[in-house]
């Protein structure tokens, strides 16, 4: 077996960096869309795609593959939101094993309550400390990440 190639002292102090980023803006995020709207992280996740959809709707596939999930955990997390009057799915007309998941006016009226907090959260906690050029790097640097990074179809 060979010897890992730790991290330097740079790249530790980045890395650590990162994640605790990463985990204090989830909890900051997290929290502002629930104290402010009592949606969860969740619920937020699958309502923009669909309000940004034509006609507020999108096969659960595209759904799925919008927000990272699972077909189990989307499935789970639909019910939920059916059972709250949040959407409502249908069977995809073209493919029996799909179905058609739609925004409803309670949904609708939800996500258009929360966004506006939200993405002032997201500006409060993040772009505002952020000049347009430390944005594009940025973007830059997470597009070459993602690209390098297996996903789950990988």
């Amino acid at each position: 077996m060979t010897e890992p190639e730790w991290l330097d002292e740079h790249e530790g102090r980045m890395w650590r960096s990162w994640v605790r980023l990463n985990h204090e803006l989830t909890t900051a995020l997290n929290g502002q869309l629930a104290r402010e709207s009592g949606m969860s992280d969740a619920d937020y996740a699958v309502l923009v795609p669909l309000s940004e959809a034509p006609d507020g709707v999108l096969r659960s596939r595209e759904l799925r593959a919008q927000i990272f999930w699972d077909r189990s955990r989307l499935s789970h997390q639909i019910r939920r939101m059916e059972q709250r009057g949040l959407l409502h799915r249908e069977p995809c007309p073209d493919d029996a094993r799909s179905s058609m998941v739609h925004i409803t006016a309670s949904g609708r009226a939800l996500i258009e309550a929360a966004a506006p907090g939200h993405v002032a959260a997201a500006r409060r906690h993040v772009f505002d400390h952020l000049s347009d050029d430390d944005v594009a790097t940025l973007t830059l640097i997470f597009e070459r990440l993602l690209a390098s990074t297996p996903t789950d179809a990988d």
